[in-house]
């Protein structure tokens, strides 16, 4: 007698600067999916929030075209909590369901899918989902938010302030001056929710950090500006689990560009990663531990990867941040660093989905009525 297949529905695409890279991890995930052990549905998200399933989705928005694809909803009620396809007709537009499915597994980067948004969706859904929840999410997406939460954890990072885009429109020599306060330049100015190296800048001087600014401010309201920690070394952790997570290998990066950017990330894949890190063990052992803090710090689930920044001369650590969805690309840190420590990239794919129910049951115990 066969065991039954888990239904997974992967989402991808999304309203979000990183919805090309997003396409790129779901490529790959959707590689490893065994189907002798999940009956797999591809729902594509577009830039503009619609919601697509059908035949050969992820070609579809690679290619640009959701011609031919259906139209796909998912009801925020616990009571219809399935996927239903929306289908035109004769007799116009009807709801099929599509059927009720185990997990949902977002490889969505950003705004609106890694931002605890559609996890609170999936919440009011009642379905279990691959990663962090809305908290682990949010906050983890925040970097001024994350930054305070580390902070109070005792957990060292670089200096920075927070700005609105507003402050930078109206004002913003008085933005400027505020940001030198913090120290020399070089200063890097970022959006405070998004990913992937996007719209963050590397400023060496007043002129550039204007440009800066209103780069990132085309990504956010909400804008980060650090202090460059001269000298450094970029080193990254996978981390992954619920409520006993666990912490990889450290890795290396070596940027081919002035830092780890969106192009050497993703477009010309030339930066290099080192796995293991060349790391002295105490080193290597505390930034697993900070890596492990921080995860619980923020109540995360599932996976993420901490980023850190280590000096060479002093070997000071500093996180830099945690990204609840990272990428899953050929190329990705995350997927090379479980690797490197043991576990290969589709039993990482099979364990995050068995987290993700794991975390379900777990919310299934919560009372939600009061008794006498």
């Amino acid at each position: 007698m066969t065991e039954k297949k888990l239904r997974v529905a992967v989402l991808f695409g999304g309203r979000s600067g990183e919805h090309d890279v997003s396409l790129m991890s779901a490529r790959s995930v959707l590689s490893v999916l065994d189907r002798e052990r999940y009956e797999v549905t591809q729902i594509g998200i577009t830039l503009d929030g619609e919601w697509f399933t059908g035949a050969n989705v992820i070609e579809a928005f690679e290619q640009g075209n959701v011609k031919g694809l259906n139209r796909a909803i998912l009801p925020g009620d616990p009571s219809h909590s399935t996927l239903y396809e929306l289908r035109v007709t004769d007799r116009g537009e009807i709801l099929h369901k599509l059927g009720d499915f185990d997990v949902f597994f977002p490889v969505l980067h950003g705004p609106f899918g890694e931002d605890g948004t559609i996890q609170g969706l999936f919440e009011m859904a009642d379905v279990a989902y691959v990663g962090a929840g809305v908290a682990g999410s949010s906050v983890g997406m925040d970097k001024g938010i994350f930054k305070d939460v580390m902070r109070a954890n005792g957990i060292p990072i670089v200096d920075s302030i927070l700005v609105l885009r507003g402050e930078i429109e109206n004002d913003v020599n008085s933005v400027i001056a505020k940001a030198e306060a913090m120290g020399a330049y070089p200063l890097f100015t970022k959006p405070a929710n998004l990913g992937s190296s996007v719209g963050i800048s590397k400023c060496s001087s007043r002129s550039d950090l204007a440009e800066g600014l209103m780069d990132a401010a085309r990504f956010d309201r909400r804008i980060l500006i650090e202090s460059g920690v001269k000298g450094v070394r970029e080193i990254e952790v996978s981390v992954l689990g619920n409520e006993n997570p666990e912490a990889s290998v450290c890795g290396e990066v070596l940027p081919s560009r002035e830092f780890y950017s969106y192009e050497s990330k993703y477009i010309d894949g030339t930066s290099g990663l080192v796995i293991p890190a060349q790391l002295p063990k105490e080193v290597a052992d505390k930034i697993r531990e900070y890596a492990v803090r921080a995860y619980k710090a923020i109540d995360c689930a599932g996976m993420a990867r901490a980023d850190f920044f280590v000096e060479r001369e002093t070997n000071r650590i500093f996180l830099n941040e945690l990204n609840t969805l990272p990428g899953f690309t050929s190329i990705s840190m995350y997927p090379k660093l479980w690797q490197a420590s043991g576990l290969p990239y589709p039993q990482l794919v099979d364990r995050l989905i068995e987290l993700a129910l794991e975390r379900k049951a777990q919310r299934d115990r919560t009372e939600r009525r009061r008794t006498a």
